[in-house]
């Protein structure tokens, strides 16, 4: 690993830790409204302009942020006066979005996500316990997704703010960490030496797996 890929990191964790902060900061209402708002916006932001960069004619793409734009500056004002409401759309969002993406791999005759994934790190035949595997812990992610996002809509409703914001914008990275944690041990104990990624595998087999998705076709 370069330096500069470990300051690159480095500054990636501390944009995510001061992101978090700053949004628990506008959930419970404290700060500069306009800036509280900004700052939930921005990712939900940056998402319609990758899904925008996809389009095939730069004159859609154009028009999409044009589009945008005015959507933004009509909506303001409600934005700046829903700010915990604007956080909770966009975590239960990404949630929704990752609980499908994770999800619908299970529905049909293809493989599961994960299972594809082992298939990107092993260049030998996956065993049948290997594919049971890897389709449960797909389906176990699936869980935790639409789980998390059910516990987050029903504290938005029934509990404070201060108590929705630490769940979703405190908890949920070391949450995700747990899951990660628990689906290590499980594999430490259902799954032979040989049949077992390490974790930077499995990070390079999933960024494999969100670039191929996420390459934009060819402009006209």
């Amino acid at each position: 690993m370069t330096p500069i890929t470990v300051l690159r990191d480095l500054g990636l964790l501390l944009l995510m830790v001061a992101w978090v902060v700053a949004a628990h900061v506008g959930s419970t209402g404290w700060g500069n409204a306009s800036f509280n708002a900004a700052v939930g916006v921005l990712p939900i932001a940056v998402a319609v302009l990758m899904a925008l960069w996809r389009l095939p004619q730069w004159f859609l793409r154009a028009a999409g942020v044009l589009a945008l734009g005015a959507l933004l500056a009509w909506l303001w004002p409600q934005l700046r006066h829903n700010v915990p409401l604007l956080y909770y759309l966009q975590h239960l969002g990404i949630h929704v979005a990752l609980g499908v993406f994770f999800g619908k791999s299970l529905l049909g005759p293809g493989e599961a996500l994960i299972t594809r994934m082992a298939r990107r790190i092993f260049a030998h035949e996956l065993s049948e316990r290997k594919v049971r595997y890897t389709r449960n812990v797909t389906l176990g992610w699936t869980l935790f997704f639409f789980i998390n996002a059910l516990v987050s809509t029903l504290l938005f409703i029934w509990a404070p703010p201060a108590i929705w914001s630490i769940h979703a914008n405190l908890l949920t990275g070391p949450l995700v960490g747990v899951m990660f944690l628990v689906e290590h041990l499980w594999r430490m104990c259902v799954l032979p030496p040989h049949e077992r990624p390490g974790i930077a595998d499995v990070v390079r087999a999933y960024r494999r797996e969100s670039a191929q998705r996420s390459a934009p076709p060819p402009r006209s």
